[in-house]
């Protein structure tokens, strides 16, 4: 049986209606690659995500503060995130349709396939400000292409 292979471009794509189609996409039994991760946008202003964010990066264990929430600094481990807490990840299932991602910032030589952008996650429709994970240079550090 031939593997089901979908590539994303996540170029002006809307992270969280992006993130939910790939979810469904991968409990469907796809193996998807997502490309472009740090030209994501997120939806609203700037100086809101980053006030929250900051709020977010000061949360530490009060018992042992070695064991802190994981805090992602790069825009591939932020969308990895965002997918992982749309998944079932207390079942197998959620488990094992995770194992199927894998997320890239810039176009590596590996994948190949014509790349899909999702109209339903396309930023055009969104008629508000937004801004790329690249644009938060303070807090996530982009990884150059293979």
């Amino acid at each position: 049986m031939s593997e089901r292979v979908l590539v994303v471009d996540a170029t002006d794509q809307v992270l969280g209606r992006m993130c939910s189609i790939i979810a469904k996409r991968l409990l469907e039994g796809y193996r998807v690659y997502v490309v472009n991760a740090e030209k994501t946008r997120i939806s609203g202003r700037k100086d809101s995500f980053i006030r929250e964010y900051v709020g977010f990066l000061e949360v530490k264990s009060v018992r042992n503060p070695k064991h802190t929430p994981r805090h992602p600094r790069n825009p591939v481990t932020y969308v990895r995130s965002v997918v992982k807490s749309m998944l079932p990840m207390d079942k197998p299932k959620g488990m094992e349709a995770f194992r199927r991602l894998r997320v890239y910032c810039g176009w590596p030589s590996s994948v190949k396939g014509e790349a899909v952008r999702f109209k339903d996650a396309d930023a055009s429709r969104l008629g508000r400000s937004s801004f790329t994970l690249s644009d938060l240079k303070g807090f996530f550090s982009v990884p150059e292409a293979d």
